[in-house]
Parts: structure tokens; C-alpha cells; sequence
């Protein structure tokens, strides 16, 4: 069930919520970080040291301090303004087990940095490294609100240390993470002060107090942004045709499509969107799980010009075993058959990647020559070398072939052993021997073939389960209860707080919408879906209400192996 509102008109939902008001200012956590590294690139240096202060309310609730290994020598002139050597960071932990426990500190906090771009870039960019999905917090740069705060009659800079002086900070800034992070602390509740004289009295507030000032055009068409309701859903942007330019999804449409003619909005390509809108619809969901579901069917099958993700599933590749006699591995738009041995659906580059790796393992041939039994054909310099039994001149027979076929299927869809030792082994040789472009190139490989068949095995074992009933708690009380069948999200409705929920779920279950049964994906589209519904699973407020078949992956699958794969590239310590 849905409601559909379109921009001016009157739909009751004039006042706010006070979600959508923002938190004041006295409740807002602040994590106000600071970071010191080997140099001035995200990518290419690493991080030595990580500070960070949890406040609230003017009060300091934390405090998180770590030297870090950062895998690689430190410069000496780094090591001249910060005080970290080689030696200091010889026996700390490595990002991968600092990050983990610096992002549960920071979990619900807005981040707060003098100068973030530096600091939030690095620290993305150790969530890539890891495999670790960025939280993406609310972030507020000091340096920017000192601009809009200051004068240069007060202080000649913004520089960290000029601050600190100016707010009375106890701490002086010394280049070292947290002695930093305390400073700007200081420099963060003066500049608050100061903001408060502006009006800014919530997080949203000094949100778009931060922003500059929106253009001409973004003020004349506000008015698209009125008398749309605070609730979960989808907004479509239309022209005077009624075409769906941009198709987008919020807990709270009012509040995200207002934003859009503020200056939050900076995306030339969103602010020549909104020079062609006339109108915003929009669709109300029962909670945010359905409003994504919908904005994922929306854009695939209406591919408003303005959207880039999710715009063209059936452009996504599958990794599939070919019909003939000698099968080899294929790169497919097509999707397989149900039950087929296959991966995917991913990238091009992503599929090239994982077939690589499963021919690092298995003498699969790689040619695409058609070859048949019955006649022979040119040999390749793979059979030369002895890494392919050459079916091409007959000298394995098909019934031998198809077990090493086989075996590519068998690591597909479940047991990735042999694949992950063959690649580790040569990883291994490939790192003595100093090869480390191509020890990096074979351990992508081996990342992209782990991650892409644990998808798959993960949203196959989705779809074989039938009908699955989750309820995750809802802000302010209740369920967002969500029906699932083969994969595809049936029916949604969030239940009043307090009350039993059993009954929604008993009348919801009977309304939902029929799903054709499934043993595995049919295409890219309704892979996509059921990757949304597994993200929303595995939330820990999610609870299972029923499943109706059996829900499982394999237990010797590629989930258990994801920790295979080595987390970054050989490490060159000068006299370590």
C-alpha cells in the first residue's frame, strides 16, 4: 500500500517532524578526529597515528588514542614534524585491526576535523583497503566554519594552532593525534558559539550553515519542495511531458527533496536536472526497506536520465561455463538458466577478474576456438607450456574434460578450496621472488572470484528459502515488517508502537502479492533486489518472524574463505 503526493498540493503534512527538524545542538555527539600519516595522499601513504575525541554537550564522553603500522618507512622529514618514528610504530597494530575499533567509537557521532577532507579521505580509503563499507557519518570541517566565523581582523589564518590560541584551547597543537584532537575540540565549541548568534541551533542547522549560498536558479524552484509529506518513500522528479528526470529515496521526502534547492546541492548535473523540473511525485512507503525496493524498480525500468546507479541491470555480466563438448569460462550479459553454474551477476571487470582466478587453478582451456570431438584443431601456447590438456588435439577426451569442468562448477557454486590454494601458492611464489605487480595482480583475483561467489551462493540461498518474514524495530516504536518471496520483497507494513504485531503480519502475509516460485535468480534485476533484502537482514535489529523452506549457503562456500585473501600488497620496512 502507497500514496502518491505530488509538489503544492495540499496533503496535511504542513507541519514538521521533529526528526526532520534536526538534533539540538546540546544532544549531538561530536567525534572530533585527527589523524597523522607517512604523507599528503590518501592512496598512496599510510596512516601512523589515529586521535579522536567523543563530546556532547560540551563534555568529553571519550577519548580513543593508537599508534598505527603503517606498512611502509616513514619519511624522515614526516618524521621531523610529527615525532614518529620507525621505531615507535614497529610493534603497533596494523589498519586492519585499528579500523574496526576506531569506527565502533565513532558509530552514531558526527565527525568533526580541522581540515576534514584530509582526514575523512583517509580514512575512506583504509575502509577500501579493508573491504569495509563507509558509514558515511555527517561530517563538519572546522576550516569552514572558522571561514564563515572569523574575521581576518581576528586571527591571519585558520591554521589549527592560530585557532587554538584565539579559543583559549588548554591543549597546544604538536602534530601529534590526539594532542590535536583535544585542541580542536576547543576550536569546535567556540566556532559553535559563535554559530549559535546565526540561528544555527541543531545538527541541521550547522549543516547548512557550513554550505555556501545556493544559486538563483535553486531559489526560483523551491517551491517544487512544498506540501510534500515527512514520510519514508520515493520522490520522482518530472518535466513538463511528465518524464521522470531523477528518481531518489528518503526516510523523510520532504526534508531530502528541500535540500535539493538549497546549497547542499553542489552536482552540476542534479542542478540541470532541477533547471528542467516542473513537478516532484511522490511515492510513501511503509518504511525506508520499501522505499529502496521501489526506487530500485523505478530506475531500472523507467531509466530517468539524471540517475546513474542501478539504471542498467541487464548491462551486468555473468561468469558461466559455455555449452559444447570442452566447456570454458564466458563472460555473459545473458543470464544463466536456473541452476546453471554461474557467478554473478558483476562488472565486466569484476567477472574477468574471477575467471582468471579460477583458471589459475584449474587446466580449464581459455581459447575460444569451437572445438569438437570428432575432429582435431590447432594447438595454443597454453598446451605448449602444459597449462591446458589441449582437448583442441584430443589428447583428454570428453568425459575426462568435464570433470575439470567440473570442478570450475563445483568452486562456483560451492566448495572455492582448490581456487583459493592454487592462488595463495602462487601469491606465495610470485612474493619471493620480488613480483609484487604481479602478487597485487593475483591477489585482485583471488578477492573479486571470493567476493562475487560468496554474493552469489548468499542470494541464491535467499531465493531456494521461499518466503521469508523479517521485522526490523522502527524509530519511535513499532515494526518495519517486510515479506519476501524467492528473492523479492512481497509486502511491507510498519506497525504502531506498542501494539501486537502478530496480526499486521497475519493480514499482510495474506495481502502480499504473488511471487512465482524460484530456484536461483532469474536476471540482474532481481539479483540486485535481493542483495538490497540480504543488506537489510543482516542489520542486527532485524528479526526473523518465519522462513518457509530452508535458508542456508554452503559450509564449505566462499564465505568461509573471505579472510583468504591478503589485505594489502608486500610490506617494505627499511631495517625491520
Amino acid at each position: 500500500m502507497f500514496a502518491v503526493y505530488e509538489s503544492g498540493a495540499s496533503t496535511g503534512y504542513s507541519q514538521p517532524t521533529l526528526e526532520s527538524l534536526g538534533t539540538p545542538l546540546s544532544e549531538v555527539t561530536f567525534c572530533v578526529v585527527d589523524l597523522e600519516t607517512t604523507g599528503l595522499a590518501a592512496d598512496a601513504c599510510g596512516i601512523t597515528e589515529i586521535g579522536a575525541v567523543k563530546v556532547r554537550g560540551g563534555k568529553v564522553i571519550g577519548e580513543f588514542s593508537t599508534l598505527v603500522d603503517p606498512g611502509e618507512p616513514i619519511d624522515p622529514r614526516v618524521t621531523r614534524l610529527t615525532g614518529i618514528t620507525d621505531a615507535m610504530v614497529a610493534d603497533a597494530p596494523e589498519i586492519q585491526a585499528v579500523l574496526p575499533s576506531f569506527l565502533e567509537f565513532a558509530s552514531g557521532a558526527t565527525l568533526v576535523a580541522h581540515n576534514a577532507g584530509f582526514d575523512i579521505g583517509f580514512l575512506r580509503h583504509a575502509c577500501e583497503l579493508c573491504g569495509t563499507r563507509w558509514p558515511r557519518p555527517p561530517v563538519v570541517d572546522t576550516v569552514v566554519l572558522a571561514r564563515r566565523l572569523t574575521e581576518k581582523s581576528e586571527v591571519p589564518n585558520r591554521r589549527l594552532g592560530t585557532l587554538a590560541r584565539f579559543f583559549g584551547s588548554p591543549v597546544t597543537p604538536n602534530h601529534r593525534a590526539l594532542d590535536d584532537a583535544r585542541a580542536t575540540v576547543a576550536v569546535l565549541h567556540g566556532l559553535i558559539e559563535r554559530a549559535t548568534g546565526h540561528g544555527v541551533t541543531t545538527d541541521a542547522d550547522l549543516a547548512e550553515f557550513c554550505r555556501a549560498i545556493p544559486s538563483e536558479l535553486q531559489r526560483r524552484k523551491r517551491h517544487l519542495a512544498e506540501g510534500l509529506p515527512h514520510v519514508p518513500g520515493v520522490y520522482i522528479f518530472r518535466d513538463t511531458d511528465d518524464r521522470a528526470l531523477y528518481i531518489g529515496v528518503s526516510v523523510d521526502v520532504a526534508a531530502r527533496v528541500r535540500s535539493y534547492f538549497s546549497a547542499a546541492e553542489q552536482r552540476r548535473r542534479l542542478r540541470d536536472m532541477i533547471a528542467s523540473a516542473e513537478r516532484v511525485e511522490v511515492i510513501e512507503c511503509a518504511h525506508r526497506l520499501e522505499a529502496g525496493v521501489a526506487e530500485l524498480r523505478l530506475i531500472g525500468g523507467g531509466k530517468p536520465p539524471y540517475n546513474r546507479a542501478a539504471k542498467f541491470p541487464e548491462h551486468r555480466s555473468w561468469v558461466r561455463l559455455t555449452e559444447e563438448p570442452y566447456p570454458r569460462l564466458s563472460v555473459s550479459r545473458e543470464p544463466p538458466a536456473p541452476g546453471e553454474p554461474r557467478l554473478g551477476p558483476a562488472s565486466g571487470t569484476q567477472a574477468r577478474a574471477a575467471i582468471a582466478a579460477i583458471e589459475e587453478a584449474l587446466p580449464i582451456r581459455r581459447c575460444r576456438t569451437g572445438l569438437s570431438p570428432k575432429r582435431r584443431s590447432p594447438s595454443c601456447i597454453l598446451g605448449e607450456i602444459g597449462r591446458c590438456p589441449e582437448p583442441c588435439r584430443h589428447e583428454i577426451g570428453v568425459a575426462a574434460y568435464a570433470r575439470i569442468a567440473g570442478g570450475a562448477a563445483a568452486a562456483m557454486d560451492g566448495d572455492p578450496r582448490p581456487v583459493v590454494e592454487a592462488v595463495t601458492g602462487r601469491l606465495a611464489e610470485l612474493s619471493e621472488g620480488e613480483r609484487f605487480e604481479a602478487a597485487a595482480s593475483k591477489r585482485d583475483e583471488l578477492g573479486a572470484f571470493l567476493a562475487l561467489a560468496a554474493a552469489t551462493q548468499r542470494i541464491r540461498g535467499l531465493v531456494r528459502a521461499g518466503e521469508v518474514i523479517a521485522a526490523g524495530r522502527a524509530r519511535g516504536g513499532g515494526w518495519e515488517v517486510t515479506v519476501i518471496r524467492y528473492g523479492l520483497m512481497a509486502g511491507a507494513v510498519r506497525t504502531p508502537p506498542r501494539a501486537d504485531p502478530m496480526p499486521y503480519i497475519e493480514r499482510l502475509r495474506a495481502a502480499a502479492r504473488t511471487v512465482d516460485p524460484a530456484s536461483d535468480v532469474l536476471d540482474a534485476a532481481h539479483a540486485a533486489e535481493a542483495r538490497l533484502l540480504l543488506e537489510w537482514l543482516a542489520r542486527p535489529e532485524v528479526r526473523l518472524v518465519s522462513v518457509e523452506s530452508e535458508w542456508s549457503c554452503p559450509v564449505e562456500g566462499a564465505e568461509r574463505w573471505s579472510g583468504a585473501v591478503p589485505s594489502g600488497g608486500p610490506r617494505r620496512h627499511g631495517g625491520r
